[in-house]
């Protein structure tokens, strides 16, 4: 982490907490004054399998579910959740079924495209969006978009933290949101109150990590 102002958010499960640190930040679409680190879940299996658990319940009695498309490297965890979705011991919407997992390709303009070879799992499909985190909505909205283009159907939207409780008529389902932080804010770059203040940024901010300035 890149500071000593650092904390853990933890739940009541071990393998389950949300790293943040307070500061300024900038993103492609928005300043933000706490980095959500999200590293871990996306890399650990241990943690990956313990983010899955938790977003499954939203889903796994009353949704179906063919492809899972992830958003901002979560392809453990979106595997992780298409296991927990087919399990066989308890009843829910997808078990026996096969779950396609995919990442999306994106363009120089940022929109979301399918090669010939991965359309028809998005076509004529249920897709469930996976996202690290859904801030601004903007990459949320661009899936959205991209799934409706291809002739696919959003099964839903869901994410590890989510400042908003939904993206173009979809709820986006997420584990921790900004109750979990005090006063946590976003803001366009030209409406940012810390820019305003004169206040050095402290990194740069995509789904990759960060980098120091």
């Amino acid at each position: 982490m890149m500071s000593e102002k650092a904390f853990k958010i933890r739940t009541k499960h071990k393998n389950l907490m949300l790293r943040v640190v307070p500061g300024h930040f900038a993103t492609s679409h928005s300043h933000i004054n706490y980095y959500i680190d999200v590293t871990i879940q996306k890399t650990r299996l241990s943690e990956a399998q313990a983010v899955a658990k938790e977003l499954v319940s939203y889903y796994n009695h009353s949704t179906i579910v063919d492809t899972i498309l992830c958003l901002d490297g979560t392809e453990v965890i979106g595997t992780c959740l298409a296991e927990e979705l087919t399990r066989e011991d308890f009843v829910n919407m997808n078990a026996h079924q096969t779950i396609y997992v995919l990442t999306p390709e994106h363009t120089t303009g940022s929109q979301l495209i399918f090669r010939d070879n991965l359309a028809p799992m998005i076509m004529g499909k249920n897709v469930l969006i996976l996202a690290a985190s859904v801030a601004t909505g903007y990459t949320a909205r661009a899936a959205i978009e991209a799934i409706q283009y291809y002739g696919g159907n959003v099964a839903g939207v869901c994410s590890i933290f989510s400042t908003v409780d939904e993206c173009m008529g979809h709820p986006v389902r997420s584990i921790f949101n900004p109750r979990d932080l005090d006063g946590y804010a976003s803001h366009p770059s030209h409406e940012c109150p810390q820019c305003k203040e004169r206040k050095k940024i402290d990194g740069l901010v995509n789904c990759f990590g960060y980098s120091k300035l």
